[in-house]
């Protein structure tokens, strides 16, 4: 009796059969390279937690620059490590903050490279939270007015996209009007739409110095077990007018970045945060995984579950790699 199956290895047969049929493709041209820009002179400092992922003051922010350019990498995201703190996260929405200033400097060095300006206030308040504090709790409303000023002073600034990552109720409405009422009608809004209360933030925490001085993020950021409510954040700021979407993290939330691509249609982000860097790192370095097969691997199965861009500190390595196998 003859046999009858398909032969589904016949398409695996060389690594030029396997590229002709690929269905994901993993480009540089996907990837957001996330720098932490310090106040100080002279500092470039790594972070214990991230091998590779360093603080930079101003000045040491042109090699910086330049490596991205080299590689191929067309946006950076900005997170600011001030000088000074305080109750309402003033140096967040100042003309001459840390951001403010780098990203000045990053336009005149590279005008076509694009500066994404994370919009939160959680780096500059002296108790780390994301909004004002009102007895102890983060008041949602007076919280969007400091965001809103800190979005048009990163947009006065040179900042291309806005990246808001507060979870405020009401965040993108606020932020667009602030925007377009202080004519920044064609600077878009990347919306940390989905982000969750996490456990893999915490290097992250320790490069930006952003850890909550009491209490934690739980009132605000999503609850790790829910996928419906994940539909329902995108769905609102798509309705305030995002222009993009993300989902934070990303490893363990696959599903829910292809939940979002399925039901929007709005270009979609992922963020591969510092604690999955940070975990992939370190088992690299004891020699237990291959950091080149992991990460690549990783990073495909994001775009293969929905993301159209990926947020990532292996964006460098990830680069070279390519252009390694091209």
């Amino acid at each position: 009796m003859e046999l009858r199956f398909e032969r589904l290895r016949r398409l695996r047969r060389s690594t030029a059969m396997r590229n002709l049929v690929r269905e994901t493709h993993l480009h540089v041209h996907d990837l957001i390279y996330p720098i932490f820009v310090a106040e100080g002179q002279d500092i470039k400092k790594e972070v214990s937690s991230m091998p590779g992922v360093y603080n930079l003051s101003l000045d040491r922010l042109e090699p910086e620059i330049n490596e991205i350019l080299d590689l191929g990498i067309q946006a950076v995201i900005l997170f600011g490590v001030p000088g000074h703190k305080d109750p309402v996260g003033t140096g967040a929405y100042d003309a001459e903050g840390i951001v403010q200033k780098a990203t000045r400097k990053i336009k005149e060095m590279a005008p076509d490279l694009l500066v994404i300006a994370d919009t939160c206030l959680c780096e500059y308040t002296d108790h780390g939270h994301c909004g004002v504090i009102h007895d102890r709790e983060v008041v949602n409303d007076p919280s969007l007015e400091l965001l809103v000023k800190t979005a048009v002073s990163q947009a006065e600034a040179g900042a291309d996209i806005i990246a808001p990552s507060n979870m405020m109720d009401g965040f993108v409405a606020a932020i667009r009007k602030g925007l377009d009422d202080a004519g920044y009608t064609e600077v878009p809004i990347m919306s940390y739409a989905v982000k969750y209360a996490s456990a893999f933030y915490g290097p992250f925490r320790e490069a930006a110095g952003s850890a909550p001085q009491f209490g934690d993020r739980k009132t605000y950021q999503m609850d790790p077990a829910n996928v419906r409510e994940a539909i329902r954040e995108a769905e609102a700021d798509v309705k305030q007018g995002a222009d993009m979407l993300m989902v934070k993290p990303a490893m363990a939330y696959m599903d829910v970045i292809r939940a979002v691509k399925e039901h929007f249609s709005l270009p979609l982000a992922a963020y591969n945060v510092s604690g999955e860097y940070a975990m992939i790192k370190a088992a690299a370095a004891r020699g237990w995984v291959d950091e080149k097969g992991i990460v690549m691997e990783m990073l495909t199965g994001l775009k293969r579950a929905g993301a159209d861009i990926i947020i990532t500190y292996h964006a460098k390595d990830v680069a070279r790699w390519l252009r390694e196998e091209r």
